[in-house]
């Protein structure tokens, strides 16, 4: 199933809350670009990543699990595709409204879960890509 430019728009303009899983303290993984993307943008935003807890990416602390980033509106994944069906599930269970698997990031049956389940799901692309592909304002309305 194909996500629409609508779908996109729509979700990036309306979504507040957001868990990066997967997010680096390294600046030159891109993980770490798009989290910044994302804050600039107006997103209450949390980096999620196990191995570095107690730490900050961009000033927000990180949370060494999903659970921890809760309450939110998108889970936006930076894991293997191997990985990603599981953290999709853990967004399902903890209510979230929508998935974002990055580019390169396909799990088809995972998507199907999340859609099924009453989430909209976005795979194998970049919300900071579609920002721009889509001319979106230079900042949302928090």
């Amino acid at each position: 199933m194909t996500t629409t430019d609508d779908t996109i728009r729509d979700l990036l303009l309306k979504t507040r809350r957001i868990a990066v899983v997967g997010a680096s303290d390294r600046p030159d993984r891109p993980s770490h670009g798009v989290f910044g993307f994302l804050l600039a943008r107006g997103y209450d935003a949390t980096p999620v990543n196990p191995t570095l807890p107690g730490k900050a990416i961009h000033g927000r602390p990180v949370a060494a699990s999903l659970a921890e980033a809760a309450p939110l509106d998108m889970v936006d994944i930076f894991r293997r595709s191997a990985e990603a069906g599981a953290v999709v599930d853990e967004a399902i269970a903890l209510g979230a409204k929508s998935v974002w698997l990055q580019l390169g990031v396909v799990d088809q049956a995972a998507a199907e879960r999340a859609r099924a389940a009453g989430l909209v799901v976005v795979m194998d692309r970049c919300p900071a890509i579609e920002w721009r592909r889509l001319n979106l304002p230079a900042r949302i309305v928090p």
